[in-house]
C-alpha cells in the first residue's frame, strides 16, 4: 500500500493510498492524564506517520483475565470482532482514524463513536472501515474516548478542581467533534455539514451530546444505531454526586488513602480494584457510566429528552437487539416523535442461530461483510451496498432517499426493513422480538 503526503495547515501527514479512498490512521486528537479532561492538540510533527492504527483506550481487555471469556457473550463478541487482531492499550490514546475520497473536494463528514457499554470497545476493530463510505464522497472520522474507570470516574476532589466532575468519555468526544470543526477541512471535510454516527453506547452517548447545551454547533445530523430514545428508569445518569462513594471504595479496594494514589497506580492494579468492586456490587451500571455533572448533562435524562436539539435522524434496530423489545418500542416512540427515519434490521446472521443480533448491522453499514468468519453472500452484499447508499445519501442531504432506492418514509408506524432479499417500508412482528428478548444473549 504506497503512502501519500498531505500537507496542512497543522502539519504534514503521510497516509495510506488505497484503492478507493485515503487513510490516515491513529492522530491524536487531544491529550488528558488520568482523571483530567482533555486538552487539543492544534499542530503535529511533520510529516506525521499515519499509516498504522495506534493504541486503544485502557480497558480490561489489556489483560485476559479480566476479560472472561468463559463467559459465551464475551466469547461471541470477542470472535465476531477482535479475534485474530492484536490490539495494544494505552491511557493517553484519543486517536482519530480518517478516511477520505481519492479526488480532492469539500464533503460531507460521518464522525463514528464505538460501542462497548461504556466500559470497552476500540476503533481499531476490523469492522470500522471507511473505504466503503468514503468511496460514496463522505470523510469518515472514527474518535476513540476513554471507558470504563479511566472514562467515568467521579471524585469530589476533581469537581473542586474542574467545577465538574466524570464524563471523561463524553469529554473526549465533544473534544473529537471540537477538532474536527477545527481541521477536518484540511482532510477534505466540510465542517458545516457533520453527521455523528454511534451504535449502542456510542449511540447514547449522541443521545447525551442531542441533550446537551454544551455540543451545539458541534454536529448537523445523527445517525443512532441500537440505543436511540435512552432506557427509561433504569440505565438513566445519576448525579456524580451520588457515585463518588462507589469510586472511593473502589479506591480502597485498590489500598490507596487518597486520590493522588489511586492517579499514581499501574492501570492493571486500577482494573483490578475495579473487578473486586463489581464482584461485590449489583449496581455498578450505575456508577461505571456517564453522569448528571452540571456540565456535559445539565439535568436528568428523563427531563432533558423531553427537548432535545432538533435535528435530521437515522435511528435503527436488529430484530435480535439488546433488550430488544424494549429497544425497538423506545425507539420506535422517538422516532415518531421526532420526525426520524427508522430501520428494522432483520436479515438473520448466517452460521449460527443468533439472528439479527446486536451490533451485527455494523459490517452492513461499514461494507466490511468480508472480514468476518460468517458466510456471507451475495444478498448481503447487496444489503450491505444498499445501507451504505442510505447512510451516504443523508450525510449528504439529511434525507436518505436517493434515485434508485427504495422510498424511506420517516416514521409514522412502519420503518424501512432489511430482510433476506428485500427491502421493504413494513412493521416488524412484536411476538418475535418479544421471544428474542426472552432468549436472551447471543451464544
Amino acid at each position: 500500500m504506497p503512502d501519500i503526503l498531505r500537507e496542512t495547515p497543522i502539519g504534514t501527514f503521510r497516509g495510506n493510498n488505497r484503492e478507493h479512498c485515503l487513510e490516515f490512521l491513529g492522530i491524536p486528537y487531544a491529550h488528558a492524564g488520568r482523571f483530567e479532561y482533555a486538552t487539543l492538540q492544534e499542530t503535529y510533527e511533520s510529516p506525521f506517520d499515519a499509516t498504522s492504527r495506534g493504541p486503544a483506550c485502557m480497558q480490561k481487555r489489556a489483560w485476559p483475565e479480566f476479560e472472561h471469556l468463559e463467559i459465551p457473550e464475551r466469547a461471541f463478541y470477542h470472535r465476531e470482532f477482535r479475534e485474530g487482531t492484536t490490539f495494544q492499550y494505552e491511557e493517553d490514546a484519543l486517536l482519530l482514524n480518517i478516511f477520505t475520497p481519492k479526488e480532492p473536494g469539500t464533503y460531507p463528514v460521518i464522525v463514528y463513536f464505538h460501542g462497548g457499554g461504556f466500559d470497552s470497545g476500540s476503533i481499531n476493530e476490523r469492522v470500522f472501515d471507511g473505504e466503503g463510505l468514503a468511496k460514496r464522497g463522505n470523510v469518515v472520522v472514527f474518535a476513540s474516548y476513554r471507558v470504563g474507570v479511566f472514562g467515568y470516574f467521579t471524585h469530589e476532589d476533581i469537581a473542586k478542581k474542574e467545577g465538574h466532575d466524570g464524563n471523561f468519555g463524553l469529554d473526549d468526544m465533544g473534544q473529537a467533534l471540537r477538532w474536527v470543526r477545527s481541521h477536518i477541512d484540511a482532510f477534505g471535510g466540510d465542517k458545516e455539514n457533520v453527521t455523528l454516527m454511534g451504535q449502542s453506547a456510542g449511540a447514547m452517548s449522541i443521545q447525551y451530546l442531542l441533550c446537551s447545551k454544551k455540543a451545539d454547533g458541534l454536529f448537523d445530523k445523527a445517525i443512532m444505531m441500537s440505543g436511540a430514545g435512552l432506557f427509561p428508569k433504569f440505565s438513566l445518569p445519576r448525579p456524580a454526586e451520588n457515585t463518588r462513594a462507589y469510586w472511593r471504595e473502589v479506591i480502597a479496594l485498590a489500598e490507596c488513602k487518597s486520590l493522588e494514589e489511586f492517579k499514581a497506580l499501574p492501570p492493571k492494579e486500577v482494573l483490578a480494584a475495579v473487578e473486586k468492586q463489581k464482584a461485590l456490587r449489583k449496581d455498578n451500571t450505575y456508577n461505571t457510566m456517564p453522569v448528571i455533572d452540571g456540565y456535559w448533562i445539565a439535568d436528568g435524562i428523563d427531563r432533558l429528552i423531553k427537548s432535545p436539539r432538533e435535528v435530521p435522524l437515522i435511528i435503527g434496530f436488529t430484530n435480535n437487539d439488546m433488550f430488544t423489545f424494549i429497544i425497538a418500542h423506545i425507539a420506535k416512540k422517538y422516532a415518531k416523535k421526532h420526525r426520524a427515519y427508522l430501520y428494522y434490521f432483520d436479515i438473520d446472521a448466517k452460521g449460527d442461530e443468533n439472528q439479527a443480533f446486536h451490533s451485527c448491522d455494523l459490517r452492513y453499514a461499514f461494507g466490511t461483510l468480508s472480514g468476518s468468519w460468517r458466510p456471507y453472500d451475495e444478498s448481503d452484499r447487496k444489503a450491505s451496498e444498499t445501507m451504505m447508499d442510505y447512510i451516504s445519501a443523508f450525510a449528504h442531504t439529511g434525507d436518505p432517499n436517493h434515485e434508485g432506492a427504495q422510498r424511506w418514509e420517516l416514521y409514522h408506524g412502519k420503518p424501512l426493513r432489511f430482510s433476506d432479499g428485500k427491502i421493504a417500508m413494513e412493521p416488524a412482528k412484536r411476538m418475535k422480538l418479544l421471544r428474542n428478548t426472552l432468549k436472551g444473549d447471543p451464544k
